[in-house]
């Protein structure tokens, strides 16, 4: 159980300081009796992310003991108050330990000589009295003041932010951002932290600013909340939202009942300019979408881009004019030793033929053969093609299927970490004749519309993917609404390929994705359901399978062939306690070296998930690794992802998760030699069956179905997809 407590001390050593990320471990003498932590020569070892410190500075810590492994008891904080020393002795050695450079043992004698117990409140408030004293060179002075201002500028607005209860390092990030102004800008108007500072979100906006006594309904609060309602909106996928329902969400957010405060903040809003309207059809102004300005942008110049390309001329299209289609498509097919189906043929002839195509359908219709075919065509007419995928791990499956070099979309078009934005644009087109777009499900507004930014108006376009899967993770509905908008020429492939006669992971998922239910009998050597209803029992009954039947009955390895996926988070058989289940069952405290950050232990041997791309390590979002060591010196975990070590400083953690579980958004773009998954009433919110199908669809050998029938054929039976609001389609039309 967390205990806080406070402990005061001064800081005798400074073992180790981070200057990039705060992260700190000091030796304090500390006032109070702590016996079993103290060492030797009375000192007691403090470490967390705080504001540089200084030997000799008396200090009161906010945080925790804990046990370390290797270093015994330490004291973790999270917040650190300095106290400004009232004696002679400890000014000197406050100003000499380095906060300040110039200041040493000496130059710290003079200024204390000077201004007695008054000197860091002189030194706080009017830095250039250091001029008055005699013995200090002017020039020395004026540098002196100089470096005041600057270090202690930066340390009291680090402090100022963490009497908010942010964390030292995201302290260091504001103080980045702001500078000098920091404190000033955050009480006039810590909201703007929302939008200016990565990592700060509107709800730790909004409580600092309930902190500083900012009303509930006050203007500024209103307004930021219509835009974070709007921002929660598009993590559900939703681009824009009719006005009602921003109205009502932000009303929910804020707790502020009083919604023609919240109308009169929209229409300010709109106003200026923050916000964007696009009028209904319907001429009823509740049924306005509002957007926030990216979004608006996004699917304007996606629609725009999209049709633009779709109507120009390009040379494939002028090769291809007098091409004998039926011994063009033969001798391709004979070439390369396969058989096309007519829909098959189709989606070669009309991705030539057509500037934009999809080519969609179930697993195993044979998408990746016509995608090869496709791409012996090119290669005969000689035309320069690129193959891309939403994500890293699609990008390999589809380079391993094709045997043709694949990459990331951001990859491709040359993503920039510090510039924030890509090298292939308007201004810097692709070098390519057709992109080829894998995964396309996976799409959303954003990427969409920076990807067409890249594309010449006479490239073709390609997407390629299954429409019935679930749609993209980001906002937007890209795939179909392409396919429902006419811009494209559509191949839905239909006929299986890729079953053994025994094999039921193929027709399952086609039966499911026809609303019905998959066989449960466990008669086939590829599809199994085990019953259990009681979501306790059947966690318990997930972990069994995963170490011990798995294991004993097909020789997989638990870690590295099979993946868990659950429909949610919460619960027994959510996500969060089936991982720390795995874990504890896979991978035990005690067999291995670990490390706690915040709440979650991180072990040698540790199946992990990066969350996010991260292009200094050439590691993606959904990539999956092993913890191979912890390096407790570098505070760092040495990570194996995808044949590469890597290296990720403690600080680093934000960036993975546990990944014995997995969500199934999460599985997107992944296939796994066995998949297993817990389907039981308690998940009702997420029985759907497009979530069904994605994850059994993740499976290349096994799927292992826990739970209850009734769950499954809930599940089955629910095709009603939430809907997304997006205007991409009426733009498509032409509409807008």
């Amino acid at each position: 159980m967390f205990v806080r407590e406070t402990i005061t001390g001064t800081v005798e050593r400074i073992t180790f300081y981070s200057a990039e990320t705060g992260y700190s471990v000091l030796k304090i003498k500390p006032e109070g009796k702590f016996p079993k932590a103290v060492a030797k020569d009375g000192t007691l070892a403090v470490t967390g992310t705080l504001p540089e410190l200084g030997v000799g500075e008396r200090v009161q810590f906010s945080g925790q003991w804990v046990e370390d492994p290797r270093y015994g008891t330490q004291f973790r904080a999270d917040r650190a108050e300095p106290i400004a020393p009232n004696s002679k002795e400890g000014i000197i050695a406050f100003l000499s330990s380095g906060i300040v450079k110039g200041i040493g043992p000496k130059t710290a004698q003079k200024i204390a000589d000077h201004f007695g117990d008054k000197t860091i409140d002189i030194l706080d408030k009017e830095p250039e009295r250091l001029k008055e004293i005699p013995t200090i060179k002017p020039e020395v002075a004026r540098d002196l003041t100089l470096a005041w201002k600057s270090n202690m500028g930066a340390r009291n607005a680090l402090i100022f932010l963490q009497g908010y209860g942010i964390s030292a390092k995201m302290a260091n990030r504001i103080f980045g951002h702001y500078g000098d102004r920091t404190i000033k800008q955050v009480q006039e108007n810590p909201y703007t932290l929302a939008d200016d500072v990565f990592g700060i979100g509107f709800m730790r906006a909004d409580d600092i600013s309930r902190g500083m006594g900012m009303a509930a309904d006050a203007p500024e609060r209103i307004r930021a909340g219509l835009s974070y309602a709007l921002s929660q909106l598009s993590r559900d996928g939703h681009t824009c939202s009719p006005r009602r329902n921003v109205i009502a969400k932000t009303s929910e957010l804020l707790k502020v009942e009083n919604t023609a405060r919240i109308e009169a903040a929209l229409s300010a809003q709109l106003f200026s300019g923050d916000l964007i309207v696009q009028p209904s059809a319907s001429g009823d102004i509740s049924d306005d979408s509002i957007y926030l300005p990216e979004y608006f942008h996004a699917e304007q110049t996606a629609a725009e881009k999209l049709r633009a390309i779709a109507n120009a001329d390009s040379p494939i299209q002028d090769a291809v004019k007098k091409t004998k289609w039926h011994k063009f498509l033969a001798d391709l097919a004979l070439e390369n030793n396969v058989e096309l189906t007519a829909q098959q043929q189709d989606a070669v002839k009309y991705a030539l033929t057509h500037k934009v195509s999809v080519l969609t359908g179930g697993p195993g219709t044979g998408k990746t053969t016509t995608l090869r075919m496709l791409i012996t065509a090119l290669e005969s007419l000689e035309f320069e093609y690129a193959l891309a995928c939403p994500t890293g791990r699609a990008a390999k499956r589809m380079g391993e299927a094709t045997g043709k070099p694949t990459s990331t979309l951001h990859r491709l078009l040359g993503y920039s970490p510090s510039e924030g934005g890509f090298e292939h644009d308007e201004d810097n087109p692709l070098d390519a004749d057709i992109l080829i777009v894998d995964e396309s499900s996976m799409l959303d507004l954003l990427l969409f519309r920076d990807m067409l930014n890249a594309l010449r108006p006479e490239t073709h376009l390609m997407l390629v993917g299954d429409v019935d899967q679930l749609p993209s993770v980001g906002a937007g509905n890209v795939l179909q609404d392409v396919i429902a908008s006419g811009v494209a020429y559509v191949t839905r492939l239909e006929v299986i390929f890729r079953q053994r006669e025994d094999s039921q992971i193929v027709a399952s998922a086609h039966a499911i994705n026809h609303g019905e239910a998959p066989r449960l009998d466990n008669n086939s050597s590829d599809f199994y359901f085990f019953a259990e209803e009681d979501p306790n029992l059947a966690a318990e009954l997930v972990v069994d399978i995963v170490k011990n039947r798995l294991p004993a009955k097909f020789g997989v390895d638990p870690l590295n062939d099979v993946q868990v996926i659950a429909p949610m988070y919460r619960g027994p058989v959510g996500v969060n306690g089936l991982n720390e289940m795995l874990q504890q069952s896979l991978n035990p405290h005690g067999r291995s070296a670990e490390k706690k950050i915040g709440s979650r232990i991180f072990r040698v041997g540790d199946k992990v998930m990066q969350t996010k791309n991260n292009y200094d390590k050439d590691v993606f979002n959904g990539d999956i690794g092993r913890i191979t060591g912890i390096d407790f010196d570098d505070q760092a975990f040495e990570i194996l992802m995808d044949d590469v070590y890597q290296m990720y400083e403690f600080q680093e953690a934000e960036e993975l998760i546990h990944a014995y579980c997995i969500s199934t958004h999460r599985s997107q773009g992944s296939e796994y030699p066995v998949v297993v998954m817990p389907v039981l009433s308690q998940h009702y919110m997420m029985l759907q069956r497009n979530l069904l199908y994605t994850a059994i669809t993740r499976a290349k050998k096994l799927v292992v179905l826990v739970g209850s029938r009734k769950a499954v054929h809930i599940a089955v039976q629910n095709n009603k997809v939430a809907d997304r609001f997006s205007n991409l389609l009426p733009r498509l039309r032409g509409e807008f």
